[in-house]
């Protein structure tokens, strides 16, 4: 029991000082409760703001693409330079080292091939299992416009249900309809339909006229897919737009991977999310690395 003996009476009670308040730094979520908010915490660096996430989730319906023959040799040598990293459970409990420290964004979404209609998902993933793989967030797709949208509109709004519950947030993806062009008003609306639906954050595609609008109108934040592989130059002048034009960070998986030198890649990214270097200093950063590991 306590020891009773030798109690003193507090002094420092600060009065006359009011308690300390700190802002939430991530949009949209200052009203969330404390486990929520601190995920979203370890996923957007509290001083940028930002985050880079490492997406490696595509053999979930692509299989071993290229860059991703051998997660294990490929995608280790990075986690250490993402934020985050965005994967299946069946390569986080298979490759991914347990001592890792870094926040986990779970792909709970399967169900098709890209044999098949992509927009034909399903939730592959109980919260439970989530739960047990102690994930910062879990995601899934929505397809406005494709055949398959309300279904996949269903899996989303479900998602968000089951990790509210827990204080799991969710990051929606927006699929591209194939109705629709990858264009303003199409994100206008897919992002703004994920977000009222209750979407934390939201994964959508940088488009070099209007994607202003697009993060303006999303009350949270938008992090930019990385798409195809780019001519690494490009790759960062896109990442580099899009962070001035109100991304809150990358979700990139080719255009790292896929990279002549990755490891450098993630560092020049890194760069211009974080520290809005301009894409020519983050080439020059990556040439630099991608020699020194060379030698």
């Amino acid at each position: 029991m306590a020891d009773k003996d030798d109690i003193t009476e507090g002094k420092d009670f600060g009065i006359g000082i009011p308690q300390a308040h700190t802002p939430f730094h991530v949009k949209g979520a200052h009203a969330l409760d404390w486990g929520m908010q601190n995920r979203l915490g370890r996923i957007f660096n509290p001083e940028s703001g930002r985050t880079v996430m490492l997406a490696f989730d595509h053999g979930y319906f692509q299989g071993p693409a290229t860059g991703l023959e051998r997660i294990d040799l490929s995608i280790l040598p990075l986690v250490p330079y993402a934020d985050v990293l965005m994967c299946t459970r069946g390569v986080l409990r298979s490759v991914i080292p347990p001592s890792s420290t870094k926040p986990v964004v779970l792909r709970c979404s399967g169900g098709q091939s890209i044999l098949k209609e992509l927009s034909n998902e399903t939730i592959a993933v109980n919260i439970d299992d989530a739960i047990r793989l102690n994930v910062a967030a879990i995601t899934t797709q929505i397809y406005i416009g494709a055949p398959y949208e309300h279904d996949s509109i269903k899996n989303l709004i479900k998602l968000i249900d089951d990790g509210n519950r827990y204080s799991i947030p969710t990051m929606a993806v927006t699929g591209v309809g194939a109705e629709m062009a990858r264009d303003a008003r199409y994100f206008l609306l897919a992002t703004r339909i994920a977000a009222e639906l209750g979407a934390h954050y939201v994964k959508s595609y940088y488009i070099e006229d209007g994607f202003e609008k697009v993060t303006s109108a999303c009350p949270v934040p938008i992090v930019i897919a990385g798409g195809k592989k780019l001519p690494e130059l490009d790759a960062l002048t896109m990442a580099y737009r899009a962070i001035n034009e109100g991304a809150a960070g990358v979700d990139m998986g080719r255009n790292i991977f896929q990279s002549d030198a990755p490891v450098a890649m993630i560092q020049a990214v890194a760069a211009v999310v974080h520290n809005d270097e301009d894409p020519k200093r983050a080439l020059e950063l990556y040439e630099t690395i991608k020699a020194e590991d060379n030698k």
